[in-house]
């Protein structure tokens, strides 16, 4: 769960490495390369590829309902994050979602998956960061995107 001085330090426009060193070192993880917290920008064009597969296929079974977007978005993310630990935008722009102080290669599992597609699709949790650099919906599932 975020902490107040977490958050306190995203809403004062800090640098997100805080006393505790950079988000990498604090979070356990490289400072680049493989293993190495995914950048906002990669994270958003995966996000939107996603987004638009799930509206392709939902112009193909269901005429572009918006609903049926989500749902099929919301599923996208739930099996192939839970399963391989991955989207299709998170596979193409070379990301992973792992669990947080787990050796590579362990999977997210359904429940870390489920909880963290349902913060994703309410949008807000997403867009709130902490002064790690991850979205609430990671924080509360216990994952975190990185560079594969």
């Amino acid at each position: 769960m975020p902490s107040r001085e977490d958050m306190g330090s995203w809403l004062e426009g800090g640098s997100g490495a805080g006393p505790g060193g950079s988000s990498a070192e604090r979070l356990g993880l490289p400072e680049s390369g493989p293993g190495s917290p995914a950048p906002l920008s990669r994270r958003l064009v995966a996000l939107v590829l996603d987004w638009l597969v799930a509206m392709l296929i939902s112009y193909l079974l269901a005429d572009a309902n918006s609903w049926a977007t989500l749902g099929i978005f919301a599923l996208e993310n739930l099996l192939l994050v839970s399963t391989v630990g991955f989207t299709l935008g998170h596979r193409i722009l070379g990301l992973q979602v792992r669990v947080l102080g787990a050796p590579a290669g362990v999977l997210v599992g359904f429940a870390r998956g489920a909880v963290r597609t349902v913060l994703l699709c309410l949008v807000i949790p997403a867009v709130v960061w902490a002064s790690d650099g991850r979205g609430l919906h990671d924080r509360a599932a216990g994952t975190v995107i990185v560079r594969r």
